[in-house]
C-alpha cells in the first residue's frame, strides 16, 4: 500500500523556519518525481516544489528564495525547509507523488492532475 505521511506542521510567528518532512512507503520512491503544493482556505492547491528523479528541482516563483526541497532516497523521505514565512503561507501542506510517469509524458510539474498519491497533509500556521 503506498502511503505518504506528512509531518513537521505548526504555529510560528513571521519570519520564523520550519521544515516540513513527507516519509513514504509502499513504492519504490526513487523512480518516482515528488512534489509539494499547499492549499489556504478558499484557494486552490498550488504546486510550492517539485523534486525529480536526477535530482532536478523547481520552486514556484511565489516562494523561491524562502523554500528549499530536499529528498533522500535511501531514507524515503521529501523534505521542504521554509525560511521567512509569512502569513500568506498559512495553509494546508501536501506531499504527492507521481506514480503515473504523468510527467515524464511532459506534464506540468505543478498541475496536481499529475499526480496520484497524496499525503494527508500538514497544517502551517504564521502569524503575524
Amino acid at each position: 500500500e503506498v502511503q505518504l505521511v506528512e509531518s513537521g506542521g505548526g504555529s510560528v510567528q513571521a519570519g520564523g523556519s520550519l521544515t516540513l518532512s513527507c516519509a513514504a512507503s509502499g513504492y519504490s520512491y526513487f523512480a518516482y518525481c515528488m512534489a509539494w503544493f499547499r492549499q489556504a482556505p478558499g484557494k486552490e492547491r498550488e504546486g510550492v516544489a517539485f523534486s525529480d528523479t536526477d535530482g532536478t528541482i523547481s520552486i514556484a516563483d511565489a516562494v523561491k528564495g524562502r523554500f528549499t526541497i530536499s529528498r533522500d532516497n535511501a531514507k524515503h523521505t521529501l523534505s521542504l525547509q521554509i525560511t521567512g514565512l509569512k502569513p500568506e503561507d498559512s495553509a494546508t501542506y501536501y506531499c504527492a507523488g507521481d506514480l503515473k510517469k504523468s510527467l515524464w509524458g511532459g506534464g506540468i510539474w505543478d498541475d496536481e492532475d499529475n499526480y496520484n498519491a497524496w499525503g494527508q497533509g500538514t497544517q502551517v500556521t504564521v502569524s503575524s
